[in-house]
């Protein structure tokens, strides 16, 4: 029996990182998510090893799998807002490299333009 109540913790415990992590991604602070990432991957670990090891009642199967629904309902919202993150760090690099590539055009430009006009001798000026 205390396998089963510690199982049940376990997955409270599983969704209780889970929310933190909805958390800091909805705050944008992403540092923060990769940290508390971390836990959750040992969380879902130790849940992982118990719950093969573990019987648990019908009772307890439903209250493991109400908790399983919360945290994928919140692993799904946190990815999507990793994906959006995801794609305006996209946009940004890509501008960014445009940006580049014009002023490097512009500059190779003005240097291909200062260099002809430092090759041209005195008797060629009109």
């Amino acid at each position: 029996m205390a396998q089963q109540t510690s199982l049940a913790d376990r997955y409270a415990e599983l969704l209780e990182v889970s929310t933190r992590m909805l958390g800091y991604a909805e705050q944008q602070e992403w540092e923060a998510l990769v940290q508390c990432e971390a836990r959750y991957l040992v969380e879902l670990d130790q849940v992982r090893a118990l719950d093969a090891v573990t019987q648990p009642s019908d009772a307890e199967k439903r209250e493991k799998l109400a908790l399983l629904e919360r945290i994928l309902e919140q692993d799904a919202r946190t990815r999507e807002l990793l994906d959006a993150r995801r794609e305006e760090l996209s946009q940004l690099l890509g501008d960014s490299r445009r940006q580049q590539a014009v002023s490097q055009a512009y500059h190779g430009g003005v240097s291909h333009m200062a260099s002809r006009n430092r090759t041209v001798t005195a008797d060629e000026r009109p």
